[in-house]
């Protein structure tokens, strides 16, 4: 079914689906083309494939961190103690080292003027990426997460003891000790899976979904750019089964002079390689593709919902995509 709305004069056209048992109504995947969007973030959530964890492998030195990754002269760390400090922070500019500050910590309402206790976390842990995706990252990708200070959600100052306390455990394990901030925790979490092409797993899903459909209904969530350099590998697959019911999805608390929503996706990007959201085919068939996800070579074709999709430069109206990129865009 279509559900159109009309925003600032403009009628826009969300594709709405069925697909998964738990997870019913699981739409196409919105394209989010930058800061300035405003969407639900239950409708994120419902882009994000629903996978099991990859469990093996998982070594804390595959995430080198506190690097400078964006050649500003400041290490993850300091630029993050720096940008969540309370006012005005004061940094020696040689070393880019923050001597003096104060922070609060948005997870337990702790407040310190000592930078010992402050903790840089990520707000998806770096084995939960692991276990969500990051596995097939190449280590220029994993090297890029780890110290993503591009979007203010990957990374955040808090208390030492509340850091610890959440560990590399999930929503459906561990949700902040202030529950003024779950809201706001919800939303970081999906805009982190989403932008990084991360996958979650069926109780995760469930507890995001049940926290936005009560607790924090209505919440909404700015959209972002591309983490620097490209795609990463992202999973298209749901392990839940799939359903034949729809239902007509609410929109309304979505800003209408920023928000933008269309058949397409660009949510599963990350750094690094230009690599295909495919699923693999047997010898002469079309692979399955995720539409609106970066790919490569252009030209190359791929299949969903039935339809021809091809990896082109351009949309459907020929117009460029942002930065030379190629996305996968149906057949015209």
């Amino acid at each position: 079914m279509k559900l159109r709305v009309v925003a600032a004069g403009a009628v826009l056209a969300i594709t709405v689906s069925a697909a998964g048992a738990f997870a019913a109504n699981r739409p196409v995947d919105l394209r989010v083309e930058g800061p300035n969007d405003t969407l639900l973030a239950i409708e994120v959530l419902k882009t994000i494939p629903v996978q099991n964890e990859y469990t093996r492998g998982y070594k804390r030195s595959l995430f080198p961190h506190w690097r400078d990754v964006d050649g500003d002269g400041c290490d993850a760390r300091e630029q993050v103690l720096r940008r969540d400090a309370l006012g005005l922070a004061q940094v020696d500019p040689f070393r880019c080292f923050v001597v003096e500050a104060d922070w609060l910590s948005a997870y337990d309402g702790k407040k310190t003027t000592d930078r010992t206790d402050v903790d840089i976390d990520h707000t998806v842990a770096l084995k939960e990426a692991w276990d969500s995706g990051a596995w097939q990252w190449t280590a220029e990708q994993r090297l890029a997460y780890a110290n993503d200070t591009s979007d203010s959600r990957t990374l955040l100052a808090v208390s030492s003891s509340s850091n610890r306390s959440k560990g590399d455990k999930d929503p459906s394990n561990w949700m902040p000790q202030l529950r003024g901030y779950w809201c706001t925790y919800t939303a970081n979490w999906i805009s982190v899976k989403a932008r990084w092409g991360m996958s979650m797993d069926q109780s995760e899903w469930g507890r995001l979904n049940n926290v936005l459909s009560e607790t924090c209904a209505g919440t909404t969530m700015r959209g972002w750019n591309p983490p620097l350099g490209g795609s990463a590998p992202t999973s298209t697959t749901s392990t839940a089964p799939t359903v034949s019911t729809t239902t007509t999805t609410s929109v309304s608390n979505i800003s209408p002079s920023t928000t933008r929503a269309t058949p397409a996706t660009s949510v599963a990007s990350a750094v690094g390689s230009s690599t295909t959201s495919t699923t693999p085919a047997p010898d002469g068939a079309l692979p399955t593709i995720r539409p609106g996800a970066f790919c490569a070579p252009e030209g190359a074709l791929g299949t969903y919902g039935g339809r021809i999709y091809v990896c082109s430069k351009t949309d459907a109206k020929g117009t460029p995509y942002s930065n030379g990129s190629k996305r996968w865009r149906q057949q015209t």
